[in-house]
């Protein structure tokens, strides 16, 4: 009975530490392709200027429902669903995970232009906000100005690729309370 209790106990200290949460706010995704904002839980495209890179236009600059549509239509390691980011969002990969122009870290190709965001000016229907990565500064324009974009979806995109610490949790404290029941049984 005191081996079983040692071993519920060991498992339990080591299924605490399979749980315990890195404070990571930035991981990548898709092989390098995405970069998964935990604190948002958003995925956004690690290639800051995926439009031109990719071909879809020559300079990667396009209308705000060019960028729309850009971004809706994206399929990314076999993901869809791509979107434009809320200002908030862009205020949030600026100020809190400190990502700029001058500081790419997990991301390429950012652009020294403002980026679309998806956020529409409330006042004035025909303009939208644009957010700038060189000093984190954002304002709205006329949905008709030429201006990059940056896709982001909604979630963790690479979540099924990986599986839940407490799945190993649960596997290893049921696979330890089988040995100790068997050679409890043994004895027997």
């Amino acid at each position: 009975m005191i081996k079983l209790l040692r071993i519920l106990l060991c498992s339990g200290i080591f299924s605490v530490g399979l749980l315990a949460n890195a404070n990571a706010a930035l991981e990548t995704r898709l092989g390098g392709l995405a970069v998964y904002d935990t604190d948002l839980n958003i995925t956004w495209l690690a290639d800051a200027n995926y439009a031109k890179t990719s071909g879809y236009d020559a300079d990667g600059l396009m209308n705000w429902y060019d960028a729309n549509t850009w971004a809706a239509s994206l399929n990314i390691g076999s993901t869809s669903n791509w979107r434009l980011p809320e200002v908030n969002e862009m205020i949030h990969l600026y100020n809190v995970e400190d990502i700029s122009i001058s500081s790419p870290n997990l991301f390429v190709n950012i652009h020294f232009f403002s980026y679309w965001t998806a956020t529409e000016f409330e006042h004035i229907p025909l303009n939208a906000w644009f957010f700038g990565m060189v000093y984190g500064l954002y304002d709205w324009t006329t949905k008709n100005a030429a201006l990059p974009a940056w896709a982001v979806h909604d979630g963790d995109v690479g979540a099924a690729l990986v599986p839940e610490p407490e799945t190993y949790a649960m596997l290893s404290i049921g696979l330890l309370m089988l040995l100790g029941f068997r050679r409890r049984l043994k004895r027997y």
